[in-house]
């Protein structure tokens, strides 16, 4: 992406993580609405077809597990000392914004296409967050070839140390390929790190009724430009991972999710199961 805008599907997540601030009764599972200042779309973006409240309920779940575990992950990684953690894919995550307590102990470096990058930049700017000194943006032009471990070498990020590595909604885009260059790559990080990434499970075992959801979706990406080219059942991406040379792996489910972030609601709300899911992995 040359221009200077965000992706579509980092605006929508963005979108969906207000929205459920917005729609879904408390205890919210992450309260974000920094992504939606960020983009600030026009009036009546709740009525947007991508956005009915009832529709995206499911998916809006998923969005906000993901979040709130990969925080949880950091929060818990800072605590023990680790001071690196690096966004692939970082789109309009907010944690540097909503979480300075934590995020200023660390050198967060946030990866993505550099003309989202740049728009990002410029918007934090816009609405008085600032750029401090301990957020690095790391742009790659992966279409041109960059790759991300060169060019997070460049940012000031140490391989001799440990790191959380997280890659949040970026699989599904990678070819298989890829995604076993991405793991074998973060294997190689220093021990004790972490890297944690979620996978989209194979659309034909997903629940009967989730499916249309996610065929449209997909349909979307295509038309996009951006198609699902990855697929993993928990057991493929375990294996991968293993294959990899990661010293630990584990399959965390949306069952898994579920009963930590969503136990005991009254309303239902909850991530879909065999949809996407979560590994991670520790050197």
């Amino acid at each position: 992406m040359s221009a200077l805008q965000p992706d579509s599907t980092a605006v929508r997540v963005a979108l969906w993580r207000a929205l459920h601030v917005q729609v879904d009764a408390p205890p919210h599972v992450i309260e974000d609405e920094i992504g939606l200042q960020l983009t600030a779309p026009a009036d009546g973006w709740q009525q947007r077809p991508d956005m009915d409240p009832q529709a995206t309920r499911l998916f809006r779940a998923s969005i906000v597990a993901r979040a709130r575990f990969i925080e949880d992950l950091v929060e818990e990684q800072a605590g023990r000392g680790i001071r690196q953690y690096v966004l692939l894919g970082a789109g309009l995550d907010s944690f540097a914004q909503r979480r300075p307590e934590i995020a200023s102990r660390l050198r967060v470096f946030e990866v993505d296409q550099p003309g989202s990058q740049a728009w990002k930049q410029q918007r934090l700017i816009e609405l008085g967050y600032g750029n401090p000194e301990w957020l690095r943006f790391v742009p790659v032009d992966f279409e041109a070839g960059d790759t991300w471990w060169q060019r997070l070498d460049a940012s000031g990020f140490d391989p001799r140390e440990p790191a959380v590595v997280a890659s949040a909604g970026v699989s599904m885009y990678l070819t298989g390929d890829a995604v076993s260059a991405m793991l074998y790559q973060a294997a190689q990080l220093a021990p004790g790190s972490t890297f944690a990434m979620t996978f989209l499970l194979p659309l034909d075992l997903a629940a009967r009724d989730l499916q249309p959801g996610l065929q449209m979706a997909e349909k979307g990406a295509r038309a996009s430009g951006t198609p699902f080219l990855s697929f993993f059942t928990p057991d493929e991406i375990v294996h991968l991972a293993r294959e990899a040379g990661f010293k630990e792996v584990r399959h965390v489910s949306a069952a898994d999710l579920t009963e930590r972030y969503f136990a005991n609601r009254t309303d239902g709300l909850h991530p879909p199961e065999n949809a996407e899911e979560m590994l991670v992995a520790t050197t």
